[in-house]
């Protein structure tokens, strides 16, 4: 029987975190800017104007010692909405920002045990692109399949990128946005502390890249501050346009009380924020105060329909007495 093969593919974990004057490598091959050593790039910081065309060189180094071959290509890049770090377009996807303007002059090369290809690109910028940043990559894409096992059989392509920080000149617009402000709150069943899950979206809704923090803040009743802490899941950049969920655990939340949550994001030159409530209230107590409520309206109706009876039958008998009246008369 035939397995099913998926085909993964893995890019470099080293393009996620921020890695100071280093080549992007997985181990077995690196890429990288070429640059002078007095003058190593750990990525592309380019800066052009519409319409302009700019060309550089990126170096494609094997560290094996067996012959390797890549396919190079231009991609843009994207924050992952699962924790909003960096990552790329694959060579199938569409492109609208560096991966569509930058043109290498190879898209296939070999690169023989120990040694580095250096390949040249050119990047244009068509005359109607907005300002702001354009962040890429140039990925080399190892196009083996690495083998899997079981019954569903999974393939593994590694690929490894240097970024690409392209700004286009023009206004630069910072700014950020908070929505989607959700919190689920765990009581417990008498005493002690809840927990609660505070869920957001943080959106970068202008033209540039931000680095951005964020605070969480509660207030009881009567202004009481109940948590005020800053937000642990932040990604370190914030690409334009691009959003990412994101989830904050507050535990030991009061027993009894009414909380009002903020959620305030912050960067260079934007700020945003949003804010939800709850009331804390442990199970027993809360389901008590339901019955009560439920009893007292269960003994109003009741009350309330026996009065109408009462009030019928009143209203019979004063017609029937009245209707004898006349009848004597």
């Amino acid at each position: 029987m035939r397995k099913a093969c998926v085909v993964l593919v893995s890019l470099l974990p080293a393009l996620v975190p921020v890695v100071p004057a280093r080549a992007a490598d997985n181990g077995s091959w690196s890429v990288y800017p070429v640059a002078a050593q007095a003058a190593a790039r750990p990525y592309f910081y380019l800066s052009a104007d519409p319409g302009q065309t700019l060309t550089d060189k990126v170096a494609v180094q094997n560290r094996t010692g067996e012959p390797l071959t890549f396919r190079l290509y231009a991609a843009d890049a994207y924050n992952t909405p699962r924790d909003g770090g960096f990552a790329v377009r694959t060579a199938d996807e569409t492109m609208r920002g560096v991966g569509a303007w930058a043109r290498l002059a190879r898209s296939r090369i070999t690169v023989p045990g120990h040694r580095t290809v250096t390949v040249p690109f050119t990047l244009r910028v068509p005359t109607g692109a907005e300002p702001g940043d354009h962040p890429g990559a140039i990925v080399a894409l190892d196009e083996r399949i690495a083998p899997g096992g079981g019954k569903l059989a999974l393939g593994i392509r590694r690929a490894v990128g240097a970024r690409v920080y392209l700004r286009v000149s023009g206004p630069a617009l910072p700014a950020l946005a908070v929505s989607r402000l959700s919190v689920g709150h765990h009581r417990p069943l008498l005493f002690g502390t809840g927990t609660a899950t505070v869920s957001y979206t943080l959106r970068n809704t202008g033209n540039v890249t931000l680095r951005p923090s964020a605070e969480l803040t509660a207030r009881g009743l009567f202004g009481r501050t109940l948590l005020e802490r800053r937000a642990a899941r932040v990604p370190a950049e914030l690409l334009p346009g691009q959003s990412v969920r994101l989830t904050e655990t507050w535990r030991g939340t009061p027993v009894l009380d009414r909380a009002a949550i903020t959620v305030s994001a912050r960067a260079q030159g934007a700020s945003a924020s949003a804010g939800a409530s709850f009331y804390a209230v442990p199970w027993l107590p809360l389901v008590m105060l339901v019955c009560v409520v439920v009893a007292v309206v269960i003994v109003w109706r009741m009350r309330s329909r026996s009065g109408e009876r009462t009030a019928t039958r009143r209203d019979r008998r004063f017609a029937v007495r009245r209707g004898l009246r006349d009848q004597g008369q």
